[in-house]
């Protein structure tokens, strides 16, 4: 499978963190992290048939907020993916799979559906390489590009039933007269009926307060199921995340950071009230993370305009450091 380089705006970057040493035991992510190589030989089998917890990740950069902007949110996003590279540069790095970086697919002049579409080629093709996708956003239009590049892969058009798990206080099934942060599941709802395949979608943490009567119709119609921030136990999601993963085949799993608790994740466009504790968050990563059946996980939301002290990007790098795990 030949990379579509021209999906990519921004080659990957240098990693920096702090050193150690140069053997294994010393090693951070900055020293593990390499650069994308998908035309490498024999790289696609080898990525095939490798077991799930070992399966090489690959980690592309959304830089978005052109849907925050649409949505009528705090702009910022854009500069995600380098937040969250400078985050996880320094963190140490006990992951047995390998990890390489793709660079950025950046937005600019509003032109957002053509970044959507071009990043959705680039997860395309890094997913029918055998590679475990981890798309650092971008505001939560990231979904839609994720969701592009899900439907085009080889694992979806083979039938398997996919699950989309979102971690966010908000539905976003927003009606709109054109696409934002705010609409990207109704838009894979429409997708997925237009292909003739069910929407099997499930949200942790909706803020009832941050959802209007008209967001819980649409769900209701489309069968979401969902659990409020307020009930949000660690057991009650426990079971609620191994009832969904039981149904389907594989996973797209997206954390909008604002599921978070303000105290938590202050970088995010809107910041929540209650929240969902970061230690159900962690959580539901490592239930996931073990059950064989990720596919795809994105990361969205993340503002470094609005963060303290680097405080959410850290929190967002723990997150990824512990799906990859």
């Amino acid at each position: 499978m030949a990379f579509p380089a021209l999906t990519i705006d921004i080659p990957p970057q240098p990693w920096t963190g702090r050193f150690d040493g140069e053997t294994d035991e010393h090693r951070r992510w900055w020293q593990a992290v390499s650069r994308y190589s998908p035309g490498a030989s024999g790289a696609t089998a080898a990525a095939r048939a490798t077991p799930d917890s070992l399966r090489p990740a690959v980690l592309l950069g959304f830089a978005s907020d052109e849907g925050v902007r649409r949505n009528k949110g705090r702009p910022g996003a854009a500069l995600a993916p380098a937040a969250l590279r400078a985050a996880l540069g320094p963190l140490a790095f006990h992951l047995e799979r390998t990890v390489s970086d793709a660079g950025d697919v950046a937005v600019s002049d509003g032109a957002l559906e053509a970044g959507q579409a071009r990043a959705g080629l680039a997860i395309t093709s890094m997913l029918d390489a055998g590679r475990l996708t981890v798309v650092l956003g971008g505001g939560h239009e990231t979904a839609f590009a994720s969701y592009l590049g899900l439907a085009g892969s080889e694992a979806v058009r083979s039938g398997k039933r996919l699950g989309i798990l979102n971690l966010d206080a908000h539905f976003d099934l927003r009606e709109a007269p054109v696409p934002s942060s705010g609409t990207p599941f109704l838009q894979m709802a429409e997708a997925e009926a237009a292909a003739g395949r069910e929407f099997r979608y499930a949200v942790v943490g909706i803020s009832e307060p941050n959802n209007t009567r008209a967001l819980f119709n649409t769900a209701r119609r489309l069968g979401v199921s969902y659990l409020l921030d307020e009930d949000c136990e660690a057991e009650r999601v426990r079971t609620f995340v191994a009832e969904f993963l039981d149904g389907v085949d594989m996973l797209y799993l997206t954390i909008d950071l604002d599921v978070l608790p303000a105290a938590v994740a202050p970088g995010v466009s809107a910041p929540a009230a209650y929240g969902v504790p970061l230690a159900v968050i962690s959580a539901v990563c490592r239930q996931v993370a073990r059950s064989g059946k990720l596919l795809h996980v994105d990361v969205a939301e993340l503002n470094p305009a609005f963060d303290i002290d680097g405080r959410t990007a850290r929190v967002a790098a723990r997150l990824v450091s512990t799906l990859l795990q």
